[in-house]
């Protein structure tokens, strides 16, 4: 059952790793100190694409890594 379980927990991390990788800086930051807005029209219906699956992958995969160690930890 460990194995099992360690085995998940390694592609749910490579998994995380890579979404997290793969996702769009924000170049919003700094711009914000000074008051300029980067968001227009065209970027916000933008965010309902690639970004927006990345950004929920990234959400599972990470729940999914903190629940599988939380097991692990048990297992042990």
């Amino acid at each position: 059952m460990i194995t099992a379980v360690s085995i998940v927990l390694i592609i749910v991390a490579l998994f995380l790793i890579v979404t997290v990788l793969l996702q769009s800086s924000d170049d919003s930051g700094i711009s914000a100190l000074s008051g300029q807005s980067s968001q227009s029209y065209f970027s916000k219906s933008k965010a309902k694409t690639m970004e927006a699956k990345l950004a929920l992958g990234t959400k599972i995969s990470a729940g999914l890594f903190v629940a599988l160690s939380l097991l692990m930890l048990i297992l042990k």
